[in-house]
């Protein structure tokens, strides 16, 4: 009898135990979709390197991965333009040309609905992403349905709404050609500027030049988008264009092709720098290190927009509740005196999602993970060597429940 209860007591704790272990990527919350692209310029400094770094990294864990075919769009600013303002004009012009052009916004739309080659949709990809049943997601028998239709906008608020692109423009910065302006006593912040390409205050100069030597620094100016996706936009998807196997229709399938409903809206550009140090990675090539420092430039610029932008602003699941954890850290720009809410995901009766604050908690300052790309080999065995980062704050909070910056 002894043994058969301490048998018992152990298949009650297990679960426990095993619940403890599971990765946070792997719990079932709606991430926004990303689909990202660069500027190519052949002739910009390292822009081999750039290209062949940036097409081989992958999407942030805290995104779905939403990638199409093409990853590049040629540059269209000459280099005899000087002016920041018109760059980014000329640039955005450009942008929006090719997203017209390849029909980028309907593109992702298909993506989501597994678009088969001959037009017909199903909703597994959906299903999959926001942890819906197939079945209850599909179309004709949602319709049918007041739970059906509220299923449907769900999953469009949730996840077709979130799908964003990110178009990255490059830029290598000469520290050596900096440092010896500097040393000569040449160099004034509209040098600097000129040189890097953006405006420089005072602080950022300081900072920055104290490092100014032999090493690699990559810029990137980011422009964000988002798809357009509301209640119009879906009804008409759902009524002209929807088709499945069983139901397959030539005119819908030629309908959602000459269809041009799909739209991109520009959010925002941000620009974010990744500077390394050659003298820290004495083993790294020259292509390393560049892999390095593009890799780090669009984390960084990830986490500005996110910061600037609300909207483009992502949860994060509870990584522990006691302590109070999450699996981010300075790859997502983390820093001292950042808040975030606590939410608790519910649905209402008719299956919506809702999100319901149950407090807010600050980052601790001394216990922000280092989680940038190649950080061990800077860190070596200094620094905190935990694998989340470490939040102050409230209680009842329990793993899994959603955080997002509010400030």
């Amino acid at each position: 009898m002894r043994n058969l209860s301490i048998f018992i007591f152990l298949m009650l704790i297990l679960p426990v135990f095993a619940s403890a272990q599971v990765n946070p990527n792997e719990l079932a919350y709606r991430r926004s979709s990303l689909y990202t692209l660069m500027i190519n310029e052949p002739d910009r400094p390292y822009a081999k390197e750039i290209k062949k770094a940036y097409i081989s990294s992958e999407i942030p864990d805290k995104f779905n991965n939403h990638l199409l075919g093409s990853r590049a769009i040629n540059n269209a600013v000459g280099a005899n333009i000087r002016k920041k303002e018109e760059k980014i004009r000329i640039q955005r012009e450009n942008i929006n040309r090719y997203m017209v052009k390849n029909k980028v916004a309907k593109a992702l739309v298909a993506k989501w609905f597994n678009r088969s080659a001959n037009g017909t949709f199903n909703m597994e990809l959906i299903a999959q992403r926001g942890s819906y049943n197939a079945t209850d997601m599909d179309v004709a028998v949602a319709k049918s349905s007041k739970r059906g239709l509220a299923l449907l906008a769900d999953a469009g608020e949730e996840l077709i709404k979130n799908t964003f692109v990110i178009v990255n423009d490059f830029h290598y910065v000469n520290k050596e050609e900096v440092a010896n302006k500097v040393k000569s006593g040449l160099a004034f912040l509209k040098d600097i500027a000129e040189l890097v390409d953006e405006n420089i205050d005072t602080d950022f100069a300081d900072e920055t030049l104290t490092t100014f030597g032999k090493g690699y620094v990559i810029r990137t100016r980011s422009y964000l988008y988002q798809l357009e996706w509301n209640d119009s936009v879906a009804a008409v998807f759902y009524d002209e264009h929807w088709m499945d196997e069983q139901s397959y229709d030539r005119n819908k399938e030629i309908a959602f092709e000459q269809s041009d409903i799909f739209k991109l809206k520009l959010v925002g550009f941000e620009v974010a720098w990744a500077d390394l140090q050659s003298t820290i990675y004495t083993k790294k090539t020259e292509e390393e290190l560049i892999t390095v420092a593009t890799i780090r430039a669009v984390d960084a610029v990830i986490a500005k927009l996110q910061r600037k932008y609300e909207v483009f602003r992502t949860k994060t699941p509870l990584y522990s509740a006691n302590p109070i954890s999450a699996k981010i850290g300075l790859k997502e720009g983390l820093k001292k005196g950042d808040k975030f809410e606590v939410l608790e995901q519910v649905a209402d009766k008719s299956g919506r999602t809702r999100y319901k604050r149950k407090g807010v908690i600050k980052v601790d300052k001394n216990n922000i993970w280092d989680n940038r790309f190649m950080a061990t080999e800077e860190q070596n065995s200094i620094g905190n060597m935990l694998e989340y980062s470490l939040f102050k704050g409230g209680k009842n909070y329990y793993k899994g429940m959603l955080i997002r910056q509010i400030n």
